[in-house]
């Protein structure tokens, strides 16, 4: 196995994975380091750099399974999604107004973002019979209401950004399963004319980051401060940035969380234009091969989980970098495998752990 490992593996994702998550602990590190003794590590980049390292062996402890086997636990995992969620509102802490997390000890999780990787899984093995076939309301019918019902109880946390994710999954899924183009007209047509009802089942908070979305200006001082402070701290940055510990929207506290949702915008400010570039070529190698894997793959069910996993993290991405430069409201999203983040670290890699699965396993049947 050690040996297909090293011979099979797409080096190209591990290399990516890597240089991102290490991108990511050093620029947690320079946004939080203004509270601590000179620049010692924080608690935070010492938290995130433990559980990339636990989540690096589980990675290749991944590879020891046949991914396939995933089709055979899909009924128990959907019913431990819909539990976990569901476990959310009954034990669930509450910060920010949204109650997201459940507490275990010294570590907090989100629920909501484990399913995200939980329900690629499960909408593999649902659409799995389902290739080409989706030509109707009544074929797609049951596909909305499976996925719909975790959607509905993340949105309801309030957690409006992973139930986009969630609609950003379903909808690359479902492309690549074939659904006849006449249904997404029609569905696409019908989401835009009811769209405007969305707004009476947002939260008033929710509300008002669309109205400073399209006017910051309108609360500089709340709502739209984040917004603000994000893009000033981008445009600062300049060509080559500021330097590491050098920004001054980070590291004087202008810049609200800025180490989870907002990361993007300190190295924009500190690394400048050439640092966010090469962040977002590397994401866009990761994405890019997530799509060579799906390509090429020899049965459908891989496909299906390979295309889940890259429709995620295309949509956060694109999401993520769109709110700190103001060209998106804000969601919450954070930015895969840069943001700290116990949960969407261990989500993405262990997203990345099955994408190598099925990459390896798919050069055994070629070959």
């Amino acid at each position: 196995m050690w040996q297909r490992i090293w011979r099979d593996w797409d080096w190209t994702i591990v290399i990516c994975t890597v240089l991102l998550v290490a991108t990511g602990i050093i620029a947690i590190g320079s946004a939080t380091h203004v509270n601590q003794d000179g620049l010692q590590l924080s608690d935070l980049v010492t938290r995130q750099t433990i559980f990339f390292l636990v989540n690096a062996i589980i990675v290749i402890a991944i590879q020891w399974i046949d991914y396939h086997k995933l089709r055979d636990w899909s009924n128990a995992i959907y019913v431990l999604t819909i539990v976990m969620l569901l476990a959310v509102m009954v034990v669930g802490t509450s910060a920010l107004g949204a109650q997201r997390w459940i507490q275990i000890g010294p570590i907090t999780i989100q629920p909501s973002e484990f399913s995200k990787l939980l329900m690629i899984i499960c909408m593999a093995k649902l659409l799995e019979s389902r290739i080409n076939k989706l030509n109707s309301f009544k074929e797609l019918l049951p596909c909305v209401i499976y996925v719909g019902i975790p959607t509905l109880l993340v949105f309801n946390q309030p957690d409006l950004g992973t139930s986009l994710v969630y609609m950003a999954i379903f909808i690359g899924m479902t492309f690549v399963a074939g659904i006849r183009m006449r249904l997404v007209q029609i569905v696409a047509g019908a989401a835009v004319l009811l769209a405007p009802l969305g707004w009476f089942v947002l939260k008033e908070y929710q509300k008002q980051r669309i109205l400073v979305f399209l006017n910051p200006d309108i609360d500089p001082f709340g709502s739209g401060y984040h917004i603000i402070q994000s893009k000033i701290a981008i445009g600062s940055g300049m060509i080559l940035g500021k330097g590491l510990f050098g920004g001054t929207q980070s590291q004087l506290n202008f810049l609200p969380e800025n180490h989870t949702d907002f990361i993007f915008s300190v190295i924009g400010e500190e690394l400048g234009f050439i640092g966010c570039v090469i962040v977002l070529l590397l994401l866009f190698m990761l994405i890019y091969r997530s799509i060579r894997v799906a390509y090429s793959c020899n049965d459908t069910f891989g496909m299906l989980l390979a295309t889940g996993i890259g429709s995620m993290l295309t949509f956060e991405v694109l999401v993520n970098v769109g709110m700190t430069t103001g060209i998106m409201p804000v969601t919450g999203i954070p930015l895969p495998f840069i943001s700290y983040g116990v949960s969407a670290l261990t989500t993405n890699m262990l997203s990345i752990g099955l994408l190598l699965n099925i990459a390896m396993q798919r050069k055994k049947y070629m070959f």
